[in-house]
């Protein structure tokens, strides 16, 4: 069962807890919808529950009031709950110089989006998955990242293949893999 949260004008949050056996919560799992694209809601599901004022502009809807705003939000049709959603972070070690940045705008067809700070989103279908990446800045000349969301209609094997091409992408442009999160 997932959890909607309208933050503002301009922010879905969905959340899940994840239960073990005893059920008992072990986790939350979320993404949040803004600026027009699904991203990890890791650290803002943290401010949520620690910031009063943050949490005074939340407000609880259910799945048809989350719709509508995702509609309004220019995002169509909300995904089906049956899809797999989960957001991953690659994170890499370095700095881009001019020609690598514009080396995996090319490769990955990803147009200049005017943000520094993520130059970049892209999206791809296989197999009846859809996956979605940004390119983000991290700090500048110390790390960059790839936030990957795959909404899968079976089991996530499709999702390592993309995961091994976007960093094997970034790593021919001399940044290094430090790790692979998945936030959802």
């Amino acid at each position: 069962m997932l959890d909607y949260y309208l933050i503002g004008a301009s922010t879905i949050l969905v959340e899940e807890f994840v239960l073990d056996s005893d059920h008992v919560a072990v986790a939350i799992n979320g993404t949040q919808w803004t600026d027009g694209q699904w991203l990890s809601s890791a650290v803002l599901s943290v401010h949520v529950r620690g910031d009063a004022h943050l949490r005074s502009r939340v407000v609880t809807v259910d799945r048809p009031q989350a719709q509508a705003a995702y509609r309004r939000l220019g995002g169509g049709d909300l995904p089906d709950e049956a899809t797999q959603r989960r957001v991953y972070r690659v994170l890499f070690a370095g700095d881009l110089d001019a020609d690598g940045l514009a080396a995996l705008r090319y490769r990955w067809r990803m147009p200049p989006s005017g943000d520094p700070r993520v130059p970049g989103a892209a999206r791809m279908s296989r197999a009846g998955d859809d996956f979605t990446w940004q390119l983000r800045r991290i700090s500048s000349g110390v790390a960059w990242c790839v936030d990957l969301t795959a909404c899968l209609t079976g089991d996530a094997a499709g999702v390592r293949p993309v995961l091994l091409e976007l960093t094997a992408a970034a790593r021919g442009q001399g940044l290094i893999p430090v790790t692979i999160e998945r936030f959802v």
